[in-house]
């Protein structure tokens, strides 16, 4: 999937009934976010960030991990660890259904910014939406049944609100090396996992 992220400019000559455009609206930036659903939250994420999207297959279990942690899967001869959101967030466990997904995102650890790919998983995705800057607004200082420092702010679109995720801040630098090591150790049993045996139904590339 293609993603353009230029911002549509007016032209420098207008005609007499045209509308006038200040300089401030052409400074206005719009990012695309892929929005998901946990529960009855809708979340989004910054596209530029997401590499894919799969269904839900085969998840290898790996030892002395966190919780949240569901293990990793064989993703075209990739091992990726797979984060369950519901689990990190705290949120109560769910039945899976058709819907359920996992959108294999990139982030990049905070002290070294080394770069990796990570599998959420996630009750279903719903959307790419355009979501102008000045449509952001702060993270509100209560309220929010995430930490505050998860949230790069709250997106307002379509008559709906949308929790806007930094993903950087979701896996924190100490969670990446521990998934690191216990995945190195663990590959040779992950290869059982593989997305080509069992592709899933809402699979979209987003590269």
């Amino acid at each position: 999937m293609t993603v353009d992220n230029t911002c549509a400019t007016t032209a420098s000559t207008t005609s007499p009934g045209a509308p006038h455009h200040t300089e401030s609206d052409a400074e206005v930036e719009t990012s695309k976010y892929l929005t998901f659903c946990l529960g009855v939250e809708e979340y989004g994420l910054e596209i530029l960030s997401v590499r894919e999207i799969i269904g839900l297959i085969d998840i290898t279990p790996l030892p002395r991990t966190p919780e949240y942690v569901k293990g990793v899967v064989n993703l075209r001869g990739k091992i990726i660890p797979v984060i369950d959101l519901r689990a990190k967030f705290a949120l109560p466990e769910v039945e899976h259904t058709q819907e359920t997904c996992i959108i294999v995102v990139e982030v990049t650890a905070e002290e070294d910014g080394e770069q990796f790919d990570m599998g959420l998983l996630v009750d279903s995705v719903q959307e790419v939406l355009d979501i102008a800057s000045n449509a952001i607004e702060p993270t509100p200082s209560f309220g929010c049944s995430i930490p505050l420092n998860y949230i790069k702010g709250i997106g307002k679109v379509k008559d709906k609100v949308v929790i806007l995720l930094n993903i950087d801040n979701v896996m924190m630098s100490s969670d990446l090396s521990q998934i690191q090591n216990t995945q190195s150790s663990s590959a040779p049993s992950t290869q059982s996992a593989t997305a080509d045996t069992q592709p899933g139904s809402c699979r979209t590339d987003a590269a």
